[in-house]
């Protein structure tokens, strides 16, 4: 009797805790994900790129190029060798 009866407690209270998860649980993820938002702004409050050094005005066109790399010239690879075949 005493093993049935903790076997229906063991089942009640895991229902009872699956139950509250399925109305607690959101609340607590939204909770964190905001906490998380705020904490990510505080911590990249001073990476704005735009507004760094100078202002730019709306409209205003800037282009970066890219530097050029010098290709490889395939006679500085190494040297070549002529192998031959023996008898």
């Amino acid at each position: 009797m005493v093993f049935l009866r903790t076997i229906l407690i063991i089942l009640l209270v895991y229902y009872l805790l699956k139950i509250l998860a399925k109305f607690f649980a959101p609340k607590i993820l939204s909770y964190a994900a905001k906490k998380t938002e705020s904490h990510f702004k505080q911590a990249f409050e001073g990476f704005d790129t735009r507004n760094q050094n100078h202002e730019e005005k709306v409209g205003d066109v800037i282009i970066n190029k890219k530097s050029k790399k010098e290709k490889n010239n395939s006679e500085t690879v190494g040297e070549y060798i002529d192998f031959e075949e023996l008898d």
